[in-house]
């Protein structure tokens, strides 16, 4: 099947550089409206048949537009919702955003078993990513796109495909709305098809600059 990874479009928290992970997170911002309204026609040479969204509101209000286009119901799933902060939550400075962001590419190179201080762990994390992965492919869609959040997509996408190392998701994040195309199975593995860093609605709703520290590239050595 064909995995379409897409972050949330922008919010409140992402302009602030906040790292905003708890339920029901932010909203959009009108920015953030107008990069999810570019999604379908970004996304219409795709043959959606399942559109998956987290428990945080910003991506349902992406997903909205897509799944209003395509006329299919946006089936909401806690797995795939962002890596949880703890006691880093809402925090900006660069030591926590360095100390989160560093700790999730740990997962990804192998040392699952480290946390982030009061929230998960790599073990944890994958856990509910991969069993969400898993419901999606066993309905037998053969495209399927899951909008989530740019941390959890680096880290995930770092671990379970066989083309994408964790030096290249650690340099090259996925700006709000960027997406990442999989294709494969959970029992066959995964293959990235294209690593789409910017906004998918193009350039006029692409700003980098402010897609919070999700979107931030971190020096893994």
């Amino acid at each position: 099947m064909k995995l379409i990874l897409v972050r949330h479009g922008q919010t409140t928290s992402n302009v602030g550089g906040l790292l905003d992970t708890d339920e029901p997170g932010a909203d959009l911002t009108d920015l953030g409206r107008r990069q999810a309204a570019a999604l379908p026609e970004a996304l219409a040479g795709e043959p959606v048949e399942a559109i998956v969204a987290s428990t945080l509101v910003r991506t349902q209000q992406t997903a909205r537009p897509l799944a209003d286009t395509v006329r299919l119901k946006t089936q909401v799933h806690p797995g795939v919702r962002e890596i949880r902060a703890g006691d880093l939550e809402m925090l900006g400075d660069h030591a926590s955003v360095r100390a989160y962001l560093g700790t999730i590419f740990e997962w990804s190179a192998g040392n699952m078993a480290t946390r982030i201080p009061g929230g998960e762990n790599g073990t944890e994390f994958f856990s509910r990513y991969d069993e969400a992965v898993a419901e999606v492919a066993a309905s037998g869609v053969r495209t399927a796109v899951v909008v989530s959040h740019g941390a959890a997509i680096r880290a995930w996408t770092a671990a379970r495909t066989d083309n994408v190392s964790v030096d290249h998701v650690a340099y090259n994040p996925v700006s709000n709305t960027g997406a990442v195309v999989l294709e494969g199975s959970p029992d066959e593995g995964w293959t990235a098809l294209t690593w789409e860093g910017h906004a998918l609605g193009g350039a006029a709703v692409d700003t980098p600059s402010s897609d919070g520290p999700a979107g931030e590239p971190v020096d893994v050595r």
